[in-house]
């Protein structure tokens, strides 16, 4: 998917929201497990349920290796389901990968030709040749971590060098010495760090920024907005518990899409 066909879809629908699949056999309704893939069904009824109001989905890759070849198998499914019934949602393999080339080329191979999905995220910490890897794909898109939103961001990326950049800084102005354009990169920076956007936008002012942390972990969309926000939206704005464990009902499908509507709906007034 180009930049300006997810634009378009951001324009279209009104939204820049992206839904989690942190699928949990220990957190769905219960009346699913009785079936022979009970993940794969949960996330079906979530997709169906909430499509109109989402422009990108984004399976956290260790809630399906967690639970070993079903777990696979369910992944497999859900992004086959998405592609064939939905295939202007943008696909994102929450996955952190990051290490030697020649391993990075074969996990770029894994996400972008085996599993087709339109972006992964990465981590940059092994440093270019863990990354560029990823970068030679026509279409696909590479999501490098920047500023996370956890306890432990402050461990490292907040050090600063001799020249006093902190190492957030040194990890995007970096990346646009690898080949990391608006076109195929993009950076995933944390809701609750939305007052840090202003001085990311001063590096990468064109990029789409993937944004966890509101709704569960209290994040603002209206500060992500404020700060965050370009003349193509310029965001990703990711929501996973708030969302698909709104209820642990028969109705839980239902209650995600009311719950995802009502995202979409405070999205389409900051669109304005």
């Amino acid at each position: 998917m180009t930049r300006e066909e997810l634009y378009n879809n951001i324009m279209r629908k009104r939204s820049f929201l992206c839904i989690g699949l942190d699928t949990d056999l220990r957190k769905i309704p219960q009346h699913l497990l009785e079936l022979d893939d009970p993940v794969f069904e949960f996330n079906k009824a979530i997709i169906d349920a909430t499509a109109p109001y989402c422009i990108a989905y984004k399976p956290n890759l260790a809630f399906y290796e967690g639970a070993g070849l079903n777990g696979v198998r369910s992944l497999y499914r859900t992004l086959e389901y998405i592609r064939g019934n939905y295939p202007d949602q943008f696909i994102i393999a929450d996955a952190k990968r990051g290490d030697i080339g020649n391993t990075s080329a074969l996990y770029a191979r894994s996400f972008f030709e085996e599993m087709d999905v339109d972006s992964v995220t990465v981590a940059p910490y092994m440093g270019q040749d863990s990354v560029t890897p990823f970068l030679g794909f026509e279409g696909k898109w590479v999501i490098l971590l920047a500023l996370t939103s956890n306890k432990g961001a402050q461990d490292f990326q907040y050090i600063s060098d001799s020249e006093g950049r902190p190492l957030f800084r040194n990890v995007l102005e970096h990346s646009l010495e690898w080949g990391g354009t608006p076109d195929n990169m993009m950076y995933v920076v944390g809701a609750t760090r939305a007052e840090m956007l202003t001085q990311i936008r001063s590096i990468v002012p064109d990029s789409f920024l993937l944004v966890p942390g509101i709704g569960a972990q209290g994040g603002s969309l209206a500060d992500v907005c404020r700060y965050g926000m370009n003349s193509m939206c310029g965001l990703i704005v990711n929501s996973s518990r708030a969302i698909i464990y709104a209820d642990s009902t028969r109705n839980f499908a239902a209650a995600a899409a009311e719950q995802a509507k009502a995202v979409q709906q405070e999205m389409s007034s900051y669109l304005k």
